[in-house]
């Protein structure tokens, strides 16, 4: 009895390992990082904190690792310019000049932002790119781009600022706790059925 009671207790001390590991590591899945090398291109696709992810890719331009922007996202307003134009807009404004920016201005959704940029990326022969999205999507647009570039494009995710969610912290606020969760049906769904969101 004894030593059953050792076992069970074993096993509790080591689900619940897995189990806490689990948690605090759902925000690190979401928001993988990767060393940064020079590109053909820097993709930054529309969304959450839209002028974030604008401001990090023209970061990331000015400082040399690739020569190309593509901005990604239809409008808001249809009576308005496309996010990717207003996206283009900011990046003018902060010195990129306008030959170095390419626009995919119909996607509405991370596939649809996947398979505009797979366009500009087979007109342009571009065989490398960075992508920048929010931290808590990076993952689901990794997925998403890869399935429509080829598991095998290489492909460097680097995460802009959000001054709501940190992958360490997932759960401190309930606006996080709602994007992590929306984050992972989403990829869950994905992962099932091919088509993300």
């Amino acid at each position: 009895m004894k030593r059953f009671l050792l076992v069970l207790m074993f096993v509790v001390i080591i689900l619940g390992g897995l189990a806490a590991g689990a948690f605090f590591g759902v925000g690190y899945y979401l928001s993988p990082q990767d060393q940064l090398a020079k590109t053909d291109a820097i993709v930054a696709i529309s969304g959450g904190e839209t002028d974030a992810r604008t401001a990090e890719a023209v970061r990331l331009y000015k400082d040399g690792w690739a020569p190309k922007l593509i901005f990604s996202g239809a409008a808001l307003d249809p009576n308005g310019p496309s996010n990717a134009q207003a996206m283009a807009t900011a990046a003018e404004r902060a010195g990129v000049p306008f030959q170095d920016i390419e626009l995919d201005e119909v996607a509405a959704n991370t596939r649809q932002n996947a398979t505009g940029v797979a366009g500009i990326v087979q007109h342009h022969g571009y065989r490398s790119l960075i992508l920048v999205t929010s931290p808590y999507h990076q993952r689901r647009a990794e997925i998403t781009f890869h399935r429509v570039l080829g598991s095998t494009f290489p492909l460097i995710n680097h995460s802009s600022y959000d001054h709501q969610w940190r992958r360490s912290h997932w759960w401190a606020t309930p606006y996080s706790q709602s994007v992590t969760l929306s984050e992972i049906q989403k990829i869950a769904f994905e992962l099932a059925s091919g088509h993300a969101q």
